[in-house]
């Protein structure tokens, strides 16, 4: 069976995990560890005007307390943080204090927001440590508290942080105002809409846990922990301790989801090597759900003032928008603030835009980044601009767009926020979707439902993406005598299936066999650089270094095989694995020049990395097709299609799983998950399974898949990036299809998520109209 590039091959590391040989964090143990809890604040915003542990410390199996006092007086300093977006646009205007962070793992004075750790409790069991937990006594003095960004920026509104006196941490405008102002006062018609992007977060398979290991003979740090990726956690903690890199240690084994909200330093894993250092022994954290809802950073949280100008025939002249968005207590990563700018035009031909966002600090938790960071809330706003803008002037929403869309890219097209789009043909996305998804049949089928006393809908939305992410990234090869080949890359898997898919790109380059292809990731004593995965950049970045890398292999095999067979360099072919004399039946395998070069002394290998920004545009189109009960809100899901354009897939199974999981997290946007807090006290009303809802298979229909492939031009296999898609394809079209099901009774909007009862006012709101 041929399990090369573009071959449907079945995951090999899927036997290990489903027998469950998985080492997952929670899984890991040492010997002599001890184990350790967190205290946390039940104060959105407060000063610690005390704290006692003196009972604590004498309670049962307790081997210390510690505090942010403690923390301070070891001289240590807040968690650095991943300026990510200082590096990729640098443009965007920034104050100072914005580029570091305040957030220290333990808080020694004052809480900004529920949940914030200001003890640690470390014992010999957990349940002794959780126990003596409840014995730390804390004085707060409760603060005022806000959690909505618009009521930030009013005059006496609680100050989150000294330095941003108004509440603002980060400002950003992108575009021709001129122009923009122009076109508006030029236009025949314009389309308003307010539109709040739920603030929401990953919730991975695995709650998080570390281990930390400290060894006072040599001063090494070790840090066992799931993540996506192991060389940005060492970097930060050699900064945070204060010591050479190659004293820390990183090792990520199996990691049950990421998302992206596993891309930050956690506070518990600073305080586990803490601890570790302080205690002489490891320290184990292992957390409960509950915590990872507080703790895990949440992501979108943008309230926006969009506009749309048409003219009479309906051609786009110009988009407008005003964003706010929610950073919390902090904005952790900060490139969606930005992506949330660049893609309001999405892959239409409007030739003026205008942008201004704002970021403003509140008493909710951290925003970081997400599935398909900062491009929701643009593709949102501009799919829904233009369905509301077609039913105002009685237009067609497909045909609206078919006028509009970007003809097919051949050569760069600069939008109008100065993005270099560099491929695609966006109008063949929908013609394929609009055939893949019946669009000319849901007449009959919406008939069929309206029999039955319910109201169906169809929405449409199309989507970019800009795919980035830190450009460093290194791949070795070496091909090993003992006919294995070991891949050491600085990516990090999370379930994406990176042994698969890597193995299939080097089977394809040096016609080795699939299962010899062995894959090492998430340890820096291997990985010597690399900053994890993120952004659809794993098989771009990881698959243009395996290029290089076997192209160096085959020029050395060449060589060592034209001594070995006594021939010149220029007559040695190279073909499946075989280095052949031309025209003879003299040949060596692969694993036979590397035994020959270990003879030598030497070794059959090759290591290439990426320090420069390797972008990509992946795309796309997709189509919800629902029912609503007009009696109760109740939205049932029936059709989901959706056409991509992820460049060359390696995998089309992997591909279309990854494609399931981004849609089924843009559905769950849509329909039900929200970080909603009490906007008077700042609890987290939704931190549990109880409260924060998320779609169940049931809640789905099987999806209906294809693909437009554009080969991205700027890397030899021509990958875009796979996964994220769906995550801002299917809000709009969701949404779309809702209010298309119900325009007929007056309803025009309805914000996310779409939970029957809001589904249910809408439609009573609109019929008191």
């Amino acid at each position: 069976m041929d399990q090369g590039i573009g071959q449907p091959v079945l995951r090999k590391e899927d036997f290990r995990l489903l027998t469950g040989r998985g080492q997952y964090s929670d899984d890991l143990n040492a010997a002599g560890q001890a184990h350790a809890h967190m205290v946390r604040s039940p104060h959105a915003h407060a000063r610690i005007k005390s704290i006692d542990v003196a009972e604590a410390r004498a309670a049962p199996g307790v081997l210390g307390v510690l505090t942010g006092a403690d923390y301070l007086s070891d001289g240590l300093i807040p968690i650095p943080k991943r300026d990510i977006l200082a590096r990729l646009q640098p443009d965007v205007a920034r104050r100072p204090e914005i580029e570091r962070s305040h957030v220290f793992p333990i808080e020694a004075e004052r809480i900004r927001c529920v949940g914030e750790i200001t003890a640690l409790v470390v014992a010999e069991t957990k349940d002794q440590a959780k126990d003596a937990a409840e014995l730390v006594r804390i004085d707060y003095q409760p603060l005022p508290v806000n959690t909505d960004a618009r009521a930030a920026l009013e005059p006496g509104a609680p100050r989150i942080w000294d330095w941003a006196v108004d509440n603002i941490g980060l400002e950003h405008e992108r575009g021709d105002k001129a122009a923009t102002e122009a076109a508006f006062a030029a236009a025949d018609h314009i389309t308003r809409l307010e539109i709040q992007n739920n603030r929401v977060t990953g919730v991975p398979m695995e709650p998080r846990a570390a281990i930390g290991h400290y060894d006072g003979e040599s001063g090494e740090f070790l840090l066992e922990a799931g993540g996506q990726g192991v060389g940005s956690p060492r970097d930060a903690l050699a900064g945070l301790f204060d010591v050479a890199g190659e004293k820390v240690r990183v090792v990520s084994r199996d990691v049950g989801g990421g998302y992206g909200t596993r891309n930050c330093l956690f506070p518990e894993f600073v305080l586990a090597l803490w601890a570790a250092k302080r205690l002489g022994r490891p320290v184990k954290w292992s957390g409960e759900r509950a915590e990872c809802f507080l703790g895990d950073p949440a992501a979108r949280d943008v309230l926006s003032q969009a506009e749309l100008a048409l003219d009479a025939d309906g051609g786009f002249l110009a988009v407008r928008v005003t964003h706010l968005v929610n950073f919390g207590v902090e904005g952790l990563i900060l490139l969606p603030f930005a992506r949330s700018v660049d893609f309001v035009v999405g892959v239409y031909d409007i030739r003026a835009a205008y942008v201004k966002a704002t970021g403003v600090f509140t008493n909710r938790g951290p925003i970081s980044v997400l599935r398909s960071a900062g491009r929701p809330e643009p593709m949102f706003l501009i799919e829904r601009l233009i369905d509301t803008a077609a039913a105002e002037m009685g237009l067609d929403a497909i045909d609206l767009r078919r006028r509009n869309v970007i003809p097919p890219i051949s050569t760069p097209y600069l939008s109008a926020t100065d993005v270099p789009y560099d491929s695609g043909d966006f109008g063949q996305n929908m013609k394929a979707v609009l055939k893949l998804a019946d669009w000319d049949g849901f007449p009959a089928r919406q008939a069929q439902s309206r029999a039955r006393g319910l109201y169906r809908g169809i929405g449409l939305a199309n989507y970019i993406e800009w795919a980035t992410g830190v450009p460093e990234e290194r791949v070795e090869l070496e091909i090993k005598p003992d006919g294995w080949v070991d891949l050491v890359a600085g990516t990090m898997d999370s379930g994406q299936g990176h042994a698969t898919a890597y193995a299939q790109v080097v089977t394809e380059l040096l016609g080795v066999p699939f299962d010899c292809v062995h894959l090492l990731e998430g340890d820096t004593d291997r990985v010597k650089f690399g900053t994890g995965s993120h952004s659809s950049r794993s098989m771009r970045l990881a698959g243009t270094l395996m290029k290089q890398c076997a192209d160096e292999i085959i020029e050395k095999g060449r060589d060592i095989a034209a001594r070995v067979l006594e021939s010149a360099p220029g007559d040695i072919q190279f073909s499946a694995g075989i280095f052949t004399i031309a025209g003879t039946d003299r040949a060596l395998s692969i694993f036979q020049v590397a035994e020959a070069a270990a003879e030598q002394g030497g070794k059959l290998e090759a290591g290439h990395e990426i320090t420069e920004l390797m972008t990509a545009f992946p795309n796309g189109c997709h189509v919800c097709e629902l029912e609503v009960d007009v009696e109760t809100g109740a939205v049932n899901i029936l059709r989901h299609s959706a056409v991509d354009d992820v460049g060359r897939i390696i995998n089309p199974v992997l591909v279309e799983g990854q494609t399931h999981g981004g849609t089924a997290m843009g559905i769950g946007q849509a329909l039900m998950e929200e970080c909603a807090y009490d906007s008077r006290t700042g609890q987290l009303l939704s931190g549990s399974f109880m409260d924060y809802s998320m779609p169940r298979a049931d809640d789905l229909p099987s999806f209906d898949l294809a693909h437009n492939t554009v080969l991205a031009p700027n890397n030899p296999l021509g990958i875009k990036g796979a996964g994220e898609g769906g995550t801002s394809g299917a809000p709009p079209a969701v949404i779309n299809a809702i209010v298309d099901a119900l325009r007929e009774l007056g309803v025009t909007h309805v914000e996310m998520p779409t939970t029957p009862e809001k589904v249910w006012r809408a439609i009573r709101a609109a019929g008191n109209r």
